[in-house]
C-alpha cells in the first residue's frame, strides 16, 4: 500500500492529531498539578469549547486521560480522579514495596549495582535546593517524584520505575497536600541527601530502611491533610479541596 497517498487522502489527519495532542498535554499537566477541583464537569462540549476545537480530537484526548487514569466517568461526565483514603493507603503500600524493592535487588544480588554517576547528579541537585531554601509549594511533588524515580532507576529495573510512574500519577492529587509547610520540604530535602549518602556509601540495608520510614512519614502526613481537606470539601462542594 502507498503510504503517502493514504495521507494526502486525509489532508486533515495531521492537524487532528496535533489538535488532540494539545489538548491532551495541556490537561494532562493541569490534572497533575491539581488545578481543577474534583467538582469540576469535563465534558467534550466545554472542552472543544474552551480548546476553541472540534469534538473529534477532544474526544481522544479525553478518552486518552481517562485511560491514564486522570480522568474517571461519573454521572454522565468525567472528573479529575482523587482516590479515596482507603485506595490511598493501598497504593502507598505499593509505593513502599517498589521503591525498596529497588535496593533490596541490590542487597540480594552483588552483581546488581547502582548507578553512581545518576546519584551523584542526584545529591548535587538536592545539595543545591538546601542551600537555596526552597518555599513551600504544592508543586514540589514532582520533584519528589523526580527524586525516587531516578533513585529506583539507578537500580537498573526498568519496570519497576513504570510501575512506580503509574502509582505516582493515581496518588499524586492526595500528595499534593505534602509540601505546604516550609518544614516539610527542609526535611524532605535532607531525608534525600541522607537516602543519597547511604546508598552511594554502600550501606544498603540502613538505605532501606530509611527509605522505608521516609516514604511512610510522607503517607501519614497526606492521609491526615487530605481528611481534613475533604471533609472540607463536603462541607462546601465547590470549594477546590487544596489546603
Amino acid at each position: 500500500m502507498d503510504t503517502s497517498l493514504a495521507t494526502s487522502a486525509d489532508p486533515g489527519a495531521d492537524h487532528r492529531r496535533t489538535a488532540r495532542t494539545r489538548v491532551y498535554e495541556q490537561l494532562r499537566a493541569e490534572l497533575l498539578t491539581a488545578t481543577y477541583s474534583p467538582y469540576h464537569r469535563f465534558t467534550e462540549e466545554n472542552v472543544a469549547e474552551r480548546f476553541a476545537l472540534s469534538r473529534t480530537p477532544v474526544r481522544d484526548a479525553l478518552a486518552r486521560l481517562e485511560v491514564d487514569g486522570l480522568l474517571v466517568k461519573r454521572d454522565g461526565a468525567l472528573y479529575r480522579y482523587v482516590p479515596t483514603l482507603e485506595e490511598f493507603t493501598e497504593l502507598y503500600e505499593l509505593r513502599i514495596l517498589l521503591e525498596c524493592q529497588g535496593i533490596d535487588r541490590a542487597i540480594a544480588d552483588p552483581t546488581v549495582r547502582h548507578e553512581r554517576q545518576l546519584l551523584a547528579a542526584e545529591q548535587a541537585l538536592w545539595a543545591f535546593r538546601l542551600e537555596s531554601a526552597i518555599v513551600p509549594d504544592p508543586g514540589f511533588v514532582d520533584a519528589d517524584e523526580r527524586f525516587h524515580l531516578a533513585l529506583l532507576g539507578a537500580a537498573g529495573n526498568r519496570e519497576l520505575v513504570a510501575a512506580l510512574e503509574r502509582v505516582n500519577r493515581r496518588i499524586r492529587p492526595i500528595r499534593m497536600h505534602d509540601y505546604l509547610t516550609q518544614d516539610r520540604v527542609d526535611a524532605t530535602i535532607r531525608e534525600h541527601l541522607d537516602i543519597l549518602d547511604l546508598v552511594l556509601s554502600n550501606r544498603l540495608p540502613q538505605a532501606r530502611d530509611f527509605l522505608r520510614a521516609h516514604v511512610g512519614q510522607s503517607q501519614s502526613i497526606v492521609e491526615a491533610r487530605a481528611a481534613r481537606a475533604m471533609q472540607l470539601s463536603h462541607m462546601n462542594p465547590g470549594l477546590d479541596p487544596h489546603l
